[in-house]
């Protein structure tokens, strides 16, 4: 079992910030996404390995862990050390009592994220439980009460809500997955685990080009011409549901920002309620004038010096 770098992954340095980590995955997960990279099982691989990555550093408590246990595992790996011998026993002491318990391979049932993580945050090392300090036992059987996984949606999911199949040995169970989850949002489904434990679908919003989400709120762009900018006019804005009309009045400034009320994502708890839409526009200039257009605007240019 390799270490994973979770930094060198998102091409952050280790003091990095949360809005730091927020940019570089963004940029990332729009640069290897699958729809951008159809049949290309390298980009895909690599996306999957960006979102385990934002899903530890995009975390305090995960990020604290692994900078621990993380970074002694590679100094151990580093000195020649394997998975089966080093001492997970110590680390799981500090943080659950000193009892560690064997789930299973959760990730053949959800496609979950990489051995590495499993073992650091929720899996054993392949093939042992263990139990007390510094000692290796048998495998263990017992479950625990409750099992998070992750599962992926894109934005206009989370905005009208989805429902994702989960196949469990021979169960297939449909899960509804609400409008206006977000990233973290967790989904419970009662009793369908081993021992009939839960499990819950920990949501994942892949970032959207068009919309950046700000709780409820929602922020976005919008082009609007030179002549539209001068004299007003109308403008299409995009929407989650739609383009939609906006009047633009004479002398707006590129920059300038429109609160569209009640356009925004969905809200969670609250499935008859909105966020707001913020449309900041952008003027675009004309690349090239005709030479009739050109003594116009030099006509503008001279009437301003009087």
């Amino acid at each position: 079992m390799d270490y994973k770098d979770y930094y060198k992954i998102l091409g952050v340095e280790r003091n990095a910030s949360e809005a730091d980590i927020k940019k570089a995955y963004r940029k990332l997960a729009m640069k290897y996404h699958p729809d951008k990279n159809p049949g290309n099982k390298a980009a895909e691989d690599k996306f999957k390995e960006i979102n385990e990555a934002n899903e530890v550093l995009s975390d305090s408590k995960k990020r604290a862990r692994f900078d621990q246990l993380g970074e002694s595992y590679n100094q151990w790996q580093q000195r020649g050390g394997n998975a089966n011998d080093f001492n997970w026993d110590d680390w799981n002491s500090r943080t659950s009592g000193g009892v560690r318990v064997d789930v299973g391979d959760m990730s053949d049932m959800f496609g979950g994220f990489s051995d590495f993580f499993s073992t650091i945050f929720g899996g054993s090392p392949v093939g042992y439980g263990t139990q007390g300090y510094g000692r290796r036992t048998s495998r263990v059987q017992q479950q625990p009460r409750s099992l998070n996984q992750p599962v992926r949606i894109n934005f206009q999911e989370a905005y009208e809500g989805t429902k994702r199949i989960l196949q469990i040995n021979d169960r297939k169970i449909e899960v509804k997955i609400p409008a206006g989850a977000k990233s973290g949002t967790k989904v419970r489904v009662a009793g369908v685990g081993p021992n009939q434990s839960d499990i819950y679908l920990v949501v994942d919003v892949d970032p959207d080009r068009q919309f950046e989400r700000q709780g409820d709120d929602l922020n976005t762009e919008f082009n609007i011409d030179l002549y539209t900018a001068v004299l007003g006019g109308e403008a299409k804005v995009a929407t989650p549901k739609g383009e939609v009309m906006l009047n633009i009045p004479a002398g707006t400034q590129p920059g300038r920002i429109f609160r569209l009320a009640g356009r925004g994502m969905s809200n969670l708890k609250q499935s008859n309620k909105y966020g707001d839409l913020y449309a900041r526009v952008k003027v675009q200039l004309p690349s090239q004038l005709s030479n009739k257009q050109k003594a116009l605007f030099e006509q503008l240019r001279d009437f301003k010096k009087q």
